[in-house]
């Protein structure tokens, strides 16, 4: 049975085949094994430290991440995969998410401090929609 934060059979077909391969060396914990406890990790927020023993040893779920992420591993399967899925007719190319964010200096949030939004009272506002209130 596949725990919830687990790949599938199916998943795993897909992607195994696009992961970076070692060249040579010692044996090294299987990549299905630490590529679930990276998504254990991600999905849950845990400290590696606090990843289950199934996974492996948390060092090396740490380090694997950080090696995939830096050689670009990570962009190469969603690239992939994204292919795959859109020769298969599976993706709609017309659905577009934005997910800006626009980050603001504390003083501008109203945190406080000279200037910020509690330290006037004769500010001009203006109501969506509304005529000017002053």
């Amino acid at each position: 049975m596949v725990r919830r934060h687990e790949l599938t059979d199916a998943e795993w077909e897909l992607i195994e085949p696009l992961l970076p391969r070692p060249a040579t060396g010692r044996p090294r914990v299987d990549d299905r094994r630490v590529l679930n406890g990276i998504i254990f990790k991600i999905r849950t927020g845990v400290a590696w430290r606090d990843l289950p023993d199934r996974y492996g040893p948390w060092q090396t779920c740490a380090t694997r991440f950080r090696r995939w992420a830096a050689d670009g591993a990570f962009a190469h399967l969603l690239t992939q995969v994204q292919a795959r899925a859109d020769a298969a007719g599976l993706l709609d190319w017309l659905v577009a998410i934005d997910s800006t964010i626009v980050r603001a200096h504390q003083s501008a949030a109203g945190a406080g401090g000279k200037g910020g939004i509690l330290a006037g009272t004769n500010r001009t506002t203006t109501p969506s929609g509304g005529p000017e209130v002053g």
